[in-house]
């Protein structure tokens, strides 16, 4: 038998009260593509992430992570977040915590590890994202580009198969979005399974398996980089991309 995709959505949708979000979305990951995604700002790009763990309840359609059915059963919930990582636009570290403390927080706390082995497994991501040395510090000492290299390290520390990223760098100055890009270049061609919803047309052209676009609450086009930025199929697609390409 071959194994389950790494995420599968069969026709989902999601309310907000009367607000349609998501439209019978349909998506297979494989294990180790790279997905980013795109489009307009309400499009439902991080709501369709966010879906993937449980963060958005949907309320039609199916998700399976990892060959789990995600349901609002608080043991398929938990099995599935075991399996995903994700990093969020807003870094969401603890400010009265070091950074040490930060990263070792859900290896005691989720996974039960002694406190010298979860120090162990997190100095060896934040030598991973290149920030050992500020492991004593606390996250208002750090700059916006180094808080987001902590929440990928966090994240990578359980070990996820599944790598899901929210926008990662639109709260950063554009000096330091270099640096965090850079670290998830280096995942990607690593082989970790990516969704990242991004506007980083330059970083989609470079690691993406697949670009998708959303529109609506639908993904209006999905295409390997070279047909989806030279050859779009839709006219959505091209507007869209003639105001973030110019």
């Amino acid at each position: 038998m071959t194994n389950p995709p790494a995420v599968e959505l069969a026709r989902v949708n999601k309310w907000y009260g009367d607000f349609h979000v998501l439209r019978d979305v349909d998506l297979t990951v494989a294990r180790g593509e790279r997905i980013v995604i795109c489009g307009p700002s309400g499009s439902g790009k991080s709501t369709l992430i966010r879906c993937i763990n449980r963060l958005e309840e949907h309320q039609g359609g199916r998700i399976t992570v990892a060959g789990t059915d995600l349901t609002s059963d608080a043991r398929s919930v938990d099995a599935v977040r075991r399996r995903v990582g994700m990093v969020f636009q807003g870094f969401n570290l603890f400010p009265h915590l070091s950074i040490l403390d930060n990263c070792t927080l859900a290896l005691t706390q989720v996974k039960r590890l002694a406190r010298p082995e979860a120090e162990e497994v997190a100095m060896t991501y934040l030598r991973r994202v290149r920030i050992p040395d500020q492991a004593r510090k606390f996250p208002g000492q750090l700059s916006g580009g180094q808080q987001q290299r902590v929440a990928i390290a966090r994240a990578l520390a359980l070990a996820p198969d599944i790598m899901l990223f929210d926008e990662p760098t639109s709260a950063l100055d554009l000096e330091m979005v270099k640096e965090v890009l850079d670290i998830m270049v280096e995942l990607a061609g690593e082989g970790m399974t990516m969704l990242c919803v991004t506007h980083e047309m330059g970083f989609a052209r470079q690691v993406a398996d697949r670009v998708i676009f959303m529109d609506a609450g639908q993904i209006v086009e999905a295409a390997p980089p070279t047909e989806f930025f030279e050859n779009p199929r839709h006219d959505r697609t091209r507007s869209f991309l003639g105001q973030v390409l110019h």
